[in-house]
């Protein structure tokens, strides 16, 4: 991933990222639609990417111009859309110091919220909400064909609601398996996973490792250690 992008294309094909990074838009602007939901952006804004998400990305404007910022996995940041400040300065900062850019552009970025413009961005809101969700239920509430709400969430985040929601339903058992002490065989059931043994295959399609990696991995890196690479 380059640091400084500028991209001259209608669109870019979904695309998964392995680390978490910043996308701070300079010039132009383009509406981005993954496993966080969609993001239309101009210059000025910034997308915030946890690790192994994947988005597809379509360009509005003639071209867009992207300054690209690596995360560390412990830095505290608000997954998705915000405003920035002073993009000139983080650009001068990149310049010379990457991972100071990166501070300054988490220190100095406004989160908002996307706006639902239609019924794919309720979808995929109400899903990364509540990955339990019964998609008929849904469909038969908004008055919408199952058929059509199949076909049309594909054109708009190419995988089908029930991919998204697979995904969705593995990230929240990613960061549940670093983040607390609950027992594996819980967070499975509380997420809807059939049972522990679909959440760990789940979560290594995901990610490359089994949820009892990570979290020994997580218990490691509290003393000192390392994550799974």
């Amino acid at each position: 991933m380059r640091m400084r992008q500028i991209i001259r294309t209608s669109s870019l094909d979904r695309h998964v990222h392995a680390a978490p990074y910043a996308a701070l838009i300079l010039a132009g602007g383009y509406e981005e639609a993954g496993d966080q939901g969609r993001f239309r952006v101009n210059a000025g804004d910034v997308i915030f990417h946890d690790a192994f998400e994947a988005h597809l990305d379509r360009f509005l404007k003639r071209e867009a111009i992207v300054l690209n910022l690596r995360l560390a996995p412990t830095s505290c940041y608000t997954i998705g859309f915000g405003r920035v400040r002073d993009p000139d300065r983080v650009v001068r900062v990149a310049e010379t110091d990457r991972n100071a850019a990166a501070d300054l552009l988490l220190s100095s970025s406004i989160s908002g919220a996307p706006q639902l413009a239609d019924w794919p961005d309720e979808l995929a809101a109400r899903l990364l909400e509540c990955p339990a969700v019964k998609l008929s239920a849904w469909s038969e509430q908004k008055g919408i064909a199952p058929w059509t709400i199949s076909r049309g969430f594909v054109q708009v985040f190419g995988v089908s609601p029930e991919a998204f929601r697979a995904r969705v339903r593995a990230q929240k058992a990613w960061k549940a398996v670093q983040g607390t002490t609950v027992s594996l065989a819980a967070i499975a059931a509380e997420l809807g996973f059939a049972d522990q043994a679909h959440m760990t295959r789940s979560v290594k399609a995901l990610t490359g490792h089994a949820p009892q990696a990570w979290r020994s991995a997580a218990n490691r890196f509290k003393t000192g250690g390392r994550r799974p690479a």
